[in-house]
């Protein structure tokens, strides 16, 4: 049994999860307070930490040569700076009421209480897995960790067939099928919605469609995954849905994830909608002066619609790690929200959101202007232009900008940047038709593109009475 809390000198930091949430956290307490006023013990069940888990299909794929290059810092950097990181070791209850958490060594199986006086959680998500038979054979994998990468390339290095069947088409299922295709592999991706890319409207989720299409990857819309047949080896050999079987040696899962709180629900913590921890602005646990919460774990508040979300995204992650270690160092910071900004890729394609979608703004009692324009992604005349779609949505009567997407090729997705400035500061369209962005023909058309679909929405909505 480790010291209780009457015995120690130091205050103790207790946090659960090893990478970006929780090893920010960690260090940024240690740098505010110093190793003689703070103890911290970190628990981390994985073999590494702070990590970059958006690596890990661009590590599959060759573009990331070694899986080192993807970690930013060891175990044995963490407890050069005095922090005792405690990795293959898992917890397995949090007693709110005698500020401590059970913890299991995964190689020994040996159980331990360790005290705490203030508690960080940053479990992370968890890849959604659905409960289909099959879905445990080998050969199915799911792409969060590092050690789910390491495990992805194993069995690609070991399997002699060549074909590959995703399934899902949002951020991690898109950009697991081009590693795949970089790998040599057939690729089918099997897609439950009407196009690829939900976090996109159906229309320009259609563009990815036909850019996945044009890279040779098979898409399967519209389609419910029933089974994952085996052979008589006991290996996936393929990938059933209602109408259809498609051949597969290997079967990437990409459908998505949801936080991990079965710790913090099964202490009684506060849970959202979306089943993701609910804190204040300073990171911490509603209604817990003493345990705090970051990373895809807990649900922000989504600065466009007043709403709480679940983004997993590692940005945000390692802003909530900063903003907890500010706090539970003597400092002070806040976290005020997000506007759902992403940016992906799938090839030369490149794919970007913020803001609010239609349904969304529909989910939430907007009455919105939806305007799409054509434009390139620098002086039509000059070598190399590319040509992007921007699609902008604005409110109805005030102009506010709600959201914004953008499909195409080189020097497109960035730019979604733009209207995540305007997003935050709560800017009109009209607004925005005034920014002075920089222009030069190797960078922009004249008007750029975002400026092109501001103009074209403030003409929308004046036609609706404004």
């Amino acid at each position: 049994m480790s010291m209780s809390r009457t015995s120690r000198t130091k205050e103790r930091l207790v946090v659960i999860g090893g990478d970006a949430a929780g090893m920010s956290a960690a260090s940024q307490a240690r740098r505010l307070k110093g190793p003689y006023a703070l103890e911290i013990v970190a628990f981390e069940r994985g073999h590494f930490t702070s990590y970059s888990a958006c690596g890990i299909p661009y590590w599959v794929g060759g573009d990331v040569a070694e899986r080192e290059q993807l970690i930013a810092r060891t175990p044995e950097e963490h407890r050069a700076r005095d922090i005792d990181l405690r990795i293959r070791t898992e917890v397995t209850e949090i007693d709110v009421e005698g500020a401590r958490v059970r913890s299991r060594d995964l190689a020994s199986g040996a159980e331990s209480w360790t005290p705490y006086d203030k508690l960080v959680i940053a479990t992370g998500a968890r890849p959604i897995r659905p409960q289909l038979p099959g879905v445990d054979a080998p050969g199915v994998h799911g792409v969060q960790t590092l050690d789910d990468g390491q495990a992805l390339l194993d069995t690609l290095a070991a399997t002699q067939g060549r074909r590959a069947v995703v399934v899902g088409a949002g951020y991690i299922g898109v950009e697991m099928a081009e590693a795949l295709i970089k790998r040599g592999y057939e690729v089918t991706v099997v897609n439950r919605s009407k196009e690829p890319m939900a976090t996109l409207d159906p229309d320009m989720g259609a563009l990815v469609h036909k850019a996945m299409e044009g890279l040779g990857i098979t898409m399967v819309n519209d389609a419910e995954v029933t089974e994952l047949p085996t052979g008589d080896d006991g290996r996936v050999r393929a990938v059933a849905t209602e109408d259809a079987e498609y051949p597969a040696d290997v079967v990437v899962l990409g459908i998505g994830v949801r936080p991990e709180t079965t710790l913090a629900k099964a202490a009684g913590l506060p849970l959202g909608e979306h089943h993701g921890l609910l804190t204040d602005l300073a990171m911490r646990v509603r209604g817990h002066e003493n345990i705090w919460a970051g990373g895809d774990c807990v649900e922000v508040l989504d600065l466009v619609s007043g709403s709480e979300r679940h983004i997993p995204l590692g940005t945000h992650a390692n802003k909530h790690g900063q903003v907890i270690g500010a706090n539970v160092g003597g400092g002070y910071a806040t976290f005020p929200g997000v506007v759902g900004t992403a940016v992906s890729k799938v090839c030369d394609l490149e794919i970007a959101r913020t803001g609010l979608r239609e349904k969304d703004a529909r989910r939430v009692g907007l009455q919105f202007e939806a305007v799409t324009v054509e434009s390139t992604s620098r002086a039509g005349y000059y070598p190399g232009a590319e040509p992007m779609t921007v699609k902008m949505l604005a409110e109805r009567r005030t102009g506010r900008l709600l959201g914004v997407q953008i499909v195409g090729g080189e020097g497109a997705g960035k730019r979604v940047d733009i209207a995540a400035v305007a997003l935050t500061a709560g800017m009109t369209v009209e607004q925005m038709t005034a920014l002075d962005l920089g222009y030069a023909p190797p960078f922009s058309p004249v008007w750029d593109p975002i400026l092109v679909a501001a103009r074209k929405a403030v003409a929308a909505v004046r036609a609706h009475g404004v």
